[in-house]
C-alpha cells in the first residue's frame, strides 16, 4: 500500500513522528506552516472553547492524517472548508479529508474543540496546561502543547502561530508572542498574540494570573530588546532586588553568543510554588519561590534566559540531542558567574567535574535515552564538554564558533553531529577524540586544565 493511500488509520507511519523518544507525539506525512488559534477560557470553570486554523503542508499524498490533541471533545472538522470525517481517541485526532491531500500542496485544518484542558501526565508528571490556585500555567516541555490546541506535537516542525484567548478582565493573559492588540469588553478581554518565529509547539505558552507588568530592564544591543516582566504586586520589592542585574545578564549573553534572537523577552513569576523555572519562546517562568531577596536563583535566570539561544531559536531535531539545549544553558550559568565577578568558568567546571567522578558514569550524554533526558548528569557534562573544547581550541575560536553556530542555523533545527562538524571547521586540531570521550562514551574523562 502506497503510504499516504488507504482506509482512516491505514497509512503506516503517519500517526508517528520519527523522534527517537517520544515517537508517539507528532505525525508524519506534511509539515505545519502556521497555527491560528481563538480561545476562549473561563477561569472559574477551568473551560477552553477553541477554533484552530491550522495551515500544513503535504510532504506525501494524504487520503488520511492526525494532529495530536487532549481530552477535548471535537465538535467539528472542515479540510480546505470541507467537511471530514474523524476520529479521536488516546490522544490523536484522525482525519480523513474529503478528497485526498496531493502531495506538495497547502491545506487548511479548521477543528473547533471544547472541554476542561488537563495536563498530558507521562513519566515527567503532569505536563502542559495546568490550573495555579488562581490562574493559569502552561509548560509543555516536552509533551504537553496538546493539552491545549491541536498541534503536530514534534520539535523538529515549526510553524508561526496567531494567538486569541479571551478571558475575564481581572486577569492578565499572556502568550509567547507579540502582543498584537487588546480589546476590552462586558467583563472579559481579547488578547491577540503573533509569533512570527518558527516556533516547535512545546515552545508556545500561556500564562494567566492577577498580574502586574513591570520593565525587567532598559532595552539593550542595537535593536533595544524590550525586557519586561509579569508579577504578583505584592512580590514587587523582592522581585525588583533579585531581578536588578537582569539588563546585565542580557548584554553579557548578547556579548558570548550574538544579537538576542527575538523582539522580547517576557519573565512572569507564577504565585505558586514551582520545583523548576520553564522556558518557553521569548519567556521564561518562574515560581514565587524563586524570589528570596538573596539573588540565591539568579543563576537559573540566566540558564533560562541562554535558553532562547539555544533550544528555542535553535531547537533539537529530536529528543535525543537534549544536551544541546540544556548542556549549552548550563555552561551560560558558569560564564555569567565568571562575567559577575563570581567563580570562574574553570573552577566551576573543576568543581563539577569533582562531583561527577564521585558518580556512577552511566550516562551516555550524545543519546542518554528517553528515562534519562532531563537527568542533572546530561546538563552538567554537557557544560564540561563545553569547556573542554573551550580549553582545546582557546577562548577566541570558541566564542566565535559559538557566535557562528547560532547565526547561521537561527529558528531552526539541530543535531549533535552538526555541531561536532560546525566545531571542527573552526580549528585544524582534530576534535573527534575529544566529543567521542564526553558525548559518545559513559567513563568521565579527565577535565583538562586551560594551558
Amino acid at each position: 500500500m502506497t503510504p499516504g493511500v488507504g482506509p482512516l488509520g491505514a497509512t503506516p507511519g503517519a500517526d508517528y513522528s520519527n523522534d527517537t523518544y517520544l515517537p508517539a507525539h507528532g505525525n508524519g506525512g506534511y509539515r505545519v506552516l502556521h497555527y491560528d488559534l481563538d480561545l476562549d477560557y473561563r477561569i472559574t470553570t477551568n473551560r477552553l472553547a477553541g477554533k484552530a486554523v491550522v495551515t500544513a503542508r503535504a510532504v506525501q499524498s494524504l487520503s488520511r492524517f492526525s494532529l495530536d490533541l487532549g481530552r477535548f471533545r471535537v465538535q467539528s472538522v472542515r479540510v480546505d472548508g470541507q467537511p471530514a470525517k474523524f476520529t479521536h481517541r488516546a490522544g490523536k485526532l484522525q482525519i480523513k479529508p474529503e478528497r485526498p491531500v496531493a502531495y506538495g500542496s497547502a491545506f487548511k485544518i479548521e477543528i473547533r474543540y471544547a472541554g476542561t484542558p488537563v495536563p498530558i501526565s507521562g513519566r515527567w508528571g503532569d505536563i502542559g496546561w495546568d490550573e495555579l490556585t488562581d490562574g493559569v500555567l502552561v509548560a509543555s516541555q516536552p509533551n504537553g502543547a496538546p493539552s491545549w490546541f491541536p498541534c503536530n506535537d514534534r520539535p523538529d516542525d515549526k510553524a508561526t502561530y496567531l494567538v486569541t484567548l479571551t478571558a475575564a478582565s481581572p486577569y492578565t493573559v499572556l502568550v509567547t508572542g507579540d502582543l498584537v492588540s487588546r480589546r476590552r469588553g462586558a467583563g472579559n478581554t481579547t488578547w491577540v498574540y503573533e509569533r512570527t518565529e518558527p516556533t516547535a509547539a512545546y515552545l508556545m505558552s500561556v500564562q494567566i494570573g492577577r498580574y502586574e507588568t513591570v520593565d525587567l530592564a532598559p532595552g539593550t544591543g542595537a535593536r533595544r530588546v524590550r525586557q519586561r516582566a509579569a508579577i504578583p504586586p505584592r512580590l514587587r520589592a523582592v522581585f525588583r532586588h533579585d531581578f536588578a542585574r537582569h539588563g546585565e545578564i542580557m548584554a553579557a549573553l548578547e556579548g558570548l553568543f550574538g544579537p538576542y534572537p527575538f523582539r522580547e523577552y517576557v519573565v512572569v513569576v507564577a504565585d505558586d510554588d514551582l520545583d523548576d523555572p520553564i522556558e518557553a519562546q521569548g519567556m521564561a517562568i518562574f515560581g514565587r519561590n524563586h524570589l528570596d531577596g538573596l539573588r540565591t536563583h539568579e543563576r537559573l535566570v540566566a540558564h533560562e534566559l541562554a535558553h532562547q539561544w539555544f533550544g528555542n531559536s535553535l531547537t533539537v531535531a529530536d529528543w535525543r540531542h537534549i544536551w544541546l539545549n540544556e548542556g549549552f544553558a548550563t555552561y551560560a550559568e558558569w560564564l555569567w558567574s565568571a562575567a559577575s565577578g563570581g567563580p570562574s568558568a574553570d573552577v566551576l567546571a573543576t568543581q563539577w567535574h569533582a562531583r561527577l567522578a564521585a558518580r556512577p558514569a552511566d550516562i551516555v550524554v550524545a543519546n542518554p535515552g528517553v528515562h534519562r533526558m532531563f537527568d542533572p548528569l546530561v546538563y552538567k557534562r554537557g557544560a564540561l564538554t563545553l569547556h573542554a573544547l573551550r580549553t582545546r581550541v582557546g577562548d577566541d575560536v570558541f566564542f566565535a564558533l559559538l557566535r557562528s553556530w547560532v547565526a547561521e542555523h537561527q529558528y531552526q533545527t539541530v543535531t549533535t553531529d552538526q555541531f561536532r562538524e560546525h566545531a571542527q571547521r573552526f580549528t585544524a586540531r582534530p576534535l573527534d577524540d575529544l566529543f567521542a570521550a564526553w558525548l559518545d562514551r559513559r567513563p568521565l574523562p579527565p577535565l583538562p586544565l586551560f594551558s
